[in-house]
């Protein structure tokens, strides 16, 4: 899926998610075996249930009828984001400040291509930091170096 595709993807989430009162998580399409998957997973305080699921995906699915961004067939599934959940904006950094995180890194940092330790918080400077406590250390791991973030259980 190309940049422009996803972001209007994300973009016909978000109208869903703000007219409906959700948090959109994340947006991913996907190819498995013949199939193409569109997953969006939304959050609010309270938490998801399976009715909000229901409510979203239809919302979603008519939405997606009537401006036909995806050229072939797909599935569409709507989830909440789970335990170990993506980190996909810096509110989330900040929001889940002293929990345990997973970072896969585009290229290698300090050795590591991937970070696993206890997020510390966002620094906005320099384009936006992820701060992760690792090894009794810091580290400050620039936005754009970050392929993907979740949170990750830790003892």
């Amino acid at each position: 899926m190309g940049q422009g595709d996803k972001n209007i993807l994300w973009e016909l989430a978000e109208q869903i998610g703000d007219e409906l009162n959700y948090e959109v998580v994340d947006v991913v399409l996907t190819k498995e075996g013949p199939n193409r998957i569109l997953r969006v997973f939304i959050d609010r305080p309270e938490g998801i249930g399976l009715k909000d699921c229901e409510l979203f995906s239809q919302r979603l699915s008519a939405l997606l009828d009537e401006k036909d961004p995806i050229p072939t067939a797909y599935l569409l599934e709507v989830s909440s984001p789970g335990l170990e959940r993506p980190l996909t904006k810096p509110e989330h950094f900040q929001r889940f400040t002293g929990q345990g995180v997973e970072l896969k890194l585009f290229s290698p940092i300090e050795g590591r291509r991937k970070v696993k330790g206890r997020l510390q918080g966002w620094n906005s400077q320099d384009g936006g930091q992820v701060c992760v406590e690792v090894d009794g250390g810091t580290l400050e791991i620039p936005w754009k170096a970050i392929a993907k973030a979740r949170l990750k259980y830790m003892d």
